[in-house]
Order: structure tokens, then sequence, then C-alpha cells
């Protein structure tokens, strides 16, 4: 069991579960307060009608539908604040028309497109250097973003008429954090897959919710719900020999679901 722990792969898996978690649990926490859940799963799906252009193309499917799913994701920001629509059913046109282009890629590409079952299922076991190196910019990126925009993007969560009186620009504030889950979810996909990534962004934020009185406990407690499910999910995946997203999950899953309980009965 040691040896099999000391692989790159099992190493390789272990640093680029700690990324991902870091990355969902921080956005997810806006993903959750701002009931943007169907966002995560929608733009999930979105990604998947880039990848699928990616194969057929035969470019590198992360480097297409990162513009294509930020651009689906800007048209539903602008959507959200220019039109009468709805939010979720912007989602869900958006979702199935890529869907329906992904499957129509797919049905064109003649050669083998195994790398496109990667990407529905994750292979967070098989990741690249570069997967992790493009993580980890990424993490950058998004930290030092978060020391400057958090509390704006805090403020206009809980008060945006006020946000908007006290000459925050709410609206570039939207757009920025719509591209950043965009890309997140576009990186993540790589690693847990395309039918998982929704509940990276979702589980750990709501399960921090139920347990936190301030924003920043909840971001904290996302953070550290994230991190401990993930590597505690890959550890047991690899020594039970079991599918590490779907483990994953349901160990998320599980923690919501205890701490849940425990609240009820200690209420």
């Amino acid at each position: 069991m040691t040896e099999l722990l000391l692989h790159s792969f099992a190493q390789n898996a272990f640093i680029a579960g700690l990324i991902v978690s870091l990355l969902c649990s921080s956005y997810g926490v806006f993903v959750v307060q701002r009931r943007m859940s169907f966002l995560g799963d929608g733009l999930a799906h979105v990604a998947f009608g880039g990848v699928a252009l990616g194969l057929l193309l035969q470019f590198e499917p992360f480097w297409v539908s990162i513009p294509f799913t930020i651009i689906v994701a800007i048209a539903l920001t602008y959507l959200k604040e220019n039109s009468s629509l709805e939010v979720d059913t912007a989602i869900g046109i958006f979702f199935a028309v890529s869907v329906a282009l992904g499957i129509l890629f797919i049905s064109i590409n003649k050669r083998y497109v195994s790398d496109a079952f990667s990407y529905l299922f994750g292979s967070i076991l098989l990741v690249s250097k570069n997967d992790l190196l493009y993580s980890l910019v990424f993490l950058l990126i998004t930290l030092v973003i978060f020391l400057f925009w958090w509390e704006r993007w805090t403020y206009s969560t809980f008060d945006y008429e006020l946000a908007k009186v006290d000459k925050i620009n709410v609206e570039f504030d939207n757009y920025l954090l719509s591209v950043l889950i965009a890309i997140t979810i576009v990186i993540s996909i790589k690693l847990v897959g395309i039918l998982l990534v929704a509940s990276y962004l979702v589980v750990p934020a709501a399960t921090a919710k139920l347990i936190s009185k301030t924003f920043s406990q909840m971001t904290i407690f996302s953070l550290i719900f994230g991190v401990i499910s993930s590597e505690v999910g890959i550890f047991l995946s690899i020594i039970f020999d079991l599918p590490t997203g779907a483990f994953i999950v349901l160990f998320q899953a599980s923690f919501f679901c205890l701490i849940l309980i425990l609240k009820y009965l200690f209420k």
C-alpha cells in the first residue's frame, strides 16, 4: 500500500485534488450564496461542447473549451443583467445546445475519441505535469484576485443595490466572477469529470453554510471540507480501487449529511 501511494500518479492525484478543491471551494461559496448552483452544472456541460470541438479539430481540448465556456459565461451574465429572461432558463438553453453540439462533433469525428470519456468521468489518477501546472498557475491567480475582489463580491452578494449605490462596479465584478468560475470548471473537468464537477462547487460550500455564522466562516469551512473530502477520497479510492471522482463526491455528500443530521439533533 505504501509503495502504491509513493508512485508519481498517486502523488500527482493528491496535488491535483488539493488544487481543484481549493479552487472549487473558493468560488463555490459565491455560487451557493448567490443561488447559482445550476450555473456550475450548466457550464460543465457547455465545456463538453468545447472539448468535443477540440477533439474534432485535433487541438488540445483544454484550449478550445476555455474560450468556448468563457463566451457562454459572459453571455449568461449579460442576459441576467440586461434581459427579463430567467438565468436558469438561459442556462438550460445553452446547456442543451452545447451538449447537442458536443454529440454532433463526436459523431462527425471518425477517430477514436476515448478522451471524450475521460472528460466526462474525469481522470484524476492520470493527470499530467502540464495539467498540474495550468491548475497551479490559475490557483495563484485566484489568490491574487481574491485579495482585491473578495470583499467586493461579498458586499454585492448580500446587498446588490447598496453596493451599486456605493459606486462599486458590480456589473464588471459579475462578469469577472463568471469568467473565473468558467475557467475553474474547465480546469476541474479534466480532473474530476463533467458529470461531477458541479458537486465540487456546491457540496463543500453548502456543507459550510450549515455551520457558519458569517460569510468568512463559510469560506474557511468550505475550503476545509473541500480539501479533506478530496484528499481522503483520493486515498481511499486508491486503496480500494474505486472510481476516484465518484468516491470523492460521495465522501463530500457524507460530510453534508452528517452535519445536517448533527445540526438537527443538537439544534
